[in-house]
């Protein structure tokens, strides 16, 4: 019997309509546009306003969408995992929210954090439970209400983050197609340099941890960046070798969005073109575990059955890696 693979056979996407501009930034903080392009890349983000809605508002239109695309019903979704670090609420999970609002029914769901790791991690997770044998389709979610967590006031980190969500289908495939290696890796010390303070375990909600500003994303800029650079680039190269791949073996490279200088040096250091790598972070900045998803869903009319894709990521924890994806469909 052949190998079984999780092949992506769809994928659906949302942002929201509302665009927060760099010039409107600038109006919140010391910077401009000038300063926000230059040192990372990004135009505008979009920001989820409506009232009373979160994470699973987003993860629901991406995954309503992937099943129209699909044309597959609710209730033949055997698994559906949602990479998340901004949970509709600390429980139950958002997966379980999602699953109910789109009439998932028979099958089971759960969160991934990984910070902007998360989807690389779900996918891999998803392909793992897709290789038993045991589901025919699973759901894949990478959503985000990041301008939750962002504190406005913050000049290094308000540029940064924007809200969306995406989807991908995973089914079976024995034809060499969809998911074919993964490397994963993570360090516990970039947990200094890259958190939430307040809001866990350890330290509460209390009147004090809201007035001192500390359920806002904290963020050590330089060293998350010396990492981010080093690591993304190593990982992408390291499965180009373990597979004896060279820069025109590769179609797209499909990086994490957080700053285009990481973008850069991870394609320069694997030898890619320009043309070659999926790039959106102007339009969409940093989505945390959209990301990667979204920038998919924008380059899908463009892929062709065969295409070798490797997705690269960096995020919080540290946590790091890179997947070897064999596209599966041409475009429609």
């Amino acid at each position: 019997m052949s190998k079984i693979t999780a092949s992506i056979t769809g994928i659906g996407s949302y942002v929201p309509e509302y665009i927060l501009t760099n010039d409107e930034i600038a109006k919140m903080v010391d910077t401009s546009d000038e300063w926000i392009m230059t040192r990372i890349g990004i135009k505008e983000r979009h920001i989820l306003k409506e009232e009373g809605e979160g994470t699973s508002f987003m993860g629901e239109k991406a995954v309503n969408e992937l099943l129209r695309k699909t044309d597959t019903k609710p209730e033949e979704v055997d698994l559906l995992i949602c990479a998340t670090v901004t949970p509709d609420h600390l429980f139950p999970a958002t997966a379980n929210i999602i699953a109910d609002k789109v009439g998932i029914t028979g099958a089971f769901h759960f969160d991934i954090n990984a910070g902007c790791s998360g989807f690389l991690y779900a996918l891999a997770t998803g392909a793992r439970f897709m290789e038993s044998g045991q589901y025919k389709k699973i759901i894949i979610v990478g959503a985000d209400k990041m301008s939750s967590v962002v504190d406005y006031t913050d000049r290094g980190v308000s540029p940064i983050f924007g809200d969306g969500a995406g989807a991908v289908m995973l089914e079976p495939a024995t034809d060499g197609t969809g998911v074919v290696d993964m490397i994963l890796e993570s360090d516990g010390v970039g947990r200094h340099s890259l958190h939430q303070k307040a809001g866990g375990s350890v330290k509460p909600p209390s009147h004090e941890s809201i007035d001192a500003r500390e359920h806002f994303i904290y963020q050590e800029g330089q060293t998350v960046f010396k990492w981010a650079v080093s690591k993304m680039a190593d990982v992408s190269v390291e499965m180009m070798e373990k597979h004896n791949l060279t820069n025109n073996d590769i179609a797209y490279l499909v990086p994490h969005q957080a700053n285009m200088r990481i973008i850069t040096a991870t394609a320069k250091r694997m030898g890619l073109d320009p043309e070659k790598v999926m790039i959106n972070i102007e339009k969409y900045g940093n989505t945390t575990a959209a990301t990667l998803p979204l920038c998919i869903a924008d380059y899908e009319h463009k892929l062709k059955r065969g295409d070798n894709l490797i997705l690269s990521t960096f995020g919080a924890g540290f946590t790091w890696g890179s997947i070897l994806v064999k596209w599966a469909f041409d475009p429609k």
